[in-house]
């Protein structure tokens, strides 16, 4: 007796599809010029099975990016942490601006500007997730007397992390990755903690 066709695994495998085509076509030919109709026709689906997991091509790319980065930016803690931030700070240069993921981040932010559900989506599976663990290791960092106590580590954040992003959506994402260390060391500089005055 022959069983009937898994449809779980029939689905499991488009989707795959899907994400991989979408993720391969925004990485060649640039966020803009990807379609729905595209990413189906690479996949070999039909529009309507996209449109049944996602609301729009920006909703997919933003998954196929989130399952390309994986954990590709766990913050490590060897307890130094200008070794820790520089690792961490090197690896997302590089990632926005020599890897696939560069293309697909640029343009999901572009397109998250007039789109509240997709920005809600980005903030909460790849903005929200890294600044947590971020300011997890600040945090430590602080307690181990290594960092101010009185800046708080969410202004921290954005102290090192803005110039990255900066840089990379204006078009000096080669600039960021070779100042990274720097960078590093220059925001330390004012995060230090203070020698006493008396």
């Amino acid at each position: 007796m022959t069983s009937a066709p898994n449809s779980e695994r029939r689905s499991e495998r488009a989707r795959r599809a899907i994400l991989d085509a979408a993720f391969d076509l925004v990485s060649r030919k640039g966020f803009a010029k990807v379609t729905i109709e595209g990413i189906a026709a690479q996949a070999g689906v039909g529009k309507p099975t996209i449109y049944r997991w996602w609301s729009s091509k920006g909703a997919v790319v933003l998954e196929a990016m989130n399952e390309e980065l994986g954990d590709d930016f766990a913050f490590p803690d060897t307890g130094d942490i200008a070794a820790d931030l520089t690792t961490q700070i090197t690896a997302v240069s590089q990632r926005l601006v020599t890897g696939r993921i560069s293309e697909a981040f640029k343009g999901v932010m572009a397109e998250a500007q007039n789109d509240a559900a997709l920005m809600k989506a980005f903030r909460e599976t790849i903005l929200e997730p890294s600044i947590a663990e971020c300011r997890a290791r600040l945090d430590s960092a602080v307690a181990a007397g290594q960092l101010r106590s009185d800046v708080p580590t969410d202004v921290m954040v954005d102290l090192f992390y803005a110039p990255v992003h900066y840089r990379h959506f204006l078009g000096f994402g080669d600039d960021a990755v070779r100042r990274s260390a720097d960078l590093v060391q220059d925001v330390l500089l004012g995060l230090r903690p203070r020698p006493d005055a008396g």
